[in-house]
Formats: C-alpha cells, structure tokens, sequence
C-alpha cells in the first residue's frame, strides 16, 4: 500500500499563525502542589483550578503556540503566557464545564464567572509579576515553541 499522507507545500514564505487576532499576555502561577501541563488549544479561561491569574483577561483565548504542543507548570512557578483569540464559531463545550456556550453571548461569561467563584478557582494577578516567557518567537511556521512539551501519552482508561 502507499502512503497517501498529505503534502503540503508552502513556499520560502514564513507563514504567520493567528495573523489579525487579538492577542493577549497574562502571568500564571500554579499554586497548586503538582505539575500541570496545559494544551494549545484549551480554553485558557477554565485551565486547572489550582492556576492563579487573572481568568478574565483568558476569556475565549487559548496558548499562542504551535498546535499540539503544551506549557507545563512546577508548583510554585510563574510564567508569562501569550494567547490569542479564538477564531470560529466561538462556541466552547467541555473543558472544565464553566462556560458551556458561546463566548461573545454576555449571560455566558456571567455564568462562567459565578461558576468559576462557587468552584473555587484561583483568580487574580500572582504575587511575582517577574514570570519568565513560556514560550519563544510560535507565530511563525519555522518558529521554535520554546519552553513547551508534546502531549504526555495516556495510559489506561477511564
């Protein structure tokens, strides 16, 4: 059999991802005693309960990073993040079931933000505003992802 993987051709052009959306760069600290490691394309806003920033400016943003890699996050430490907008239909389901709708919907990010205070997640600026960039130059396709790591494989089932 062939391989009929796709090919894709681009050019000597760099191409520019998330090229005209709005883009934000927040400190987060894990207060919590475990590493947590979040995906490219989790909705910033409901990552780990335990991941003290300020969730607001998160609302509808995921990590500005290559697709399919991730940050991670020792306790205790504090990292600058870049994100960036999502794009789309704007419509967020799952994750950690705070917002479940559509983010420009302004009942949405109401409940999501009395959903967020009843769980108890971390919300607000960390003490040390000194966080080190999570991650180097991703908007560029030959752009290195800098302090991020591949998804951790998953073992067994639920």
């Amino acid at each position: 059999m062939h391989n009929r993987r796709p090919t894709y051709h681009h050019g000597p052009d760099e191409i520019e991802i998330n090229a005209g959306r709005p883009t934000v760069t927040v400190n987060v600290t894990n207060t919590g005693d475990r590493p947590v490691q979040i995906g490219s394309h989790f909705h910033f806003f409901e990552v780990n309960s335990a991941m003290l920033f300020p969730r607001e400016k998160a609302w509808g943003m995921h990590l500005d990073i290559p697709a399919g890699t991730g940050v991670r996050f020792e306790p205790g430490e504090t990292k600058q993040v870049p994100l960036v907008a999502y794009a789309g239909a704007r419509v967020v389901i799952g994750f950690n079931g705070l917002v479940n709708g559509g983010l420009d919907a302004p009942q949405t990010k109401v409940d999501a933000m009395r959903r967020l205070r009843e769980r108890g997640f971390a919300d607000g600026e960390p003490d040390s505003t000194a966080g080190k960039p999570a991650a180097g130059e991703a908007s560029k396709s030959e752009g290195k992802a800098g302090n991020t790591a591949a998804p951790a494989k998953k073992k067994g089932s639920k």
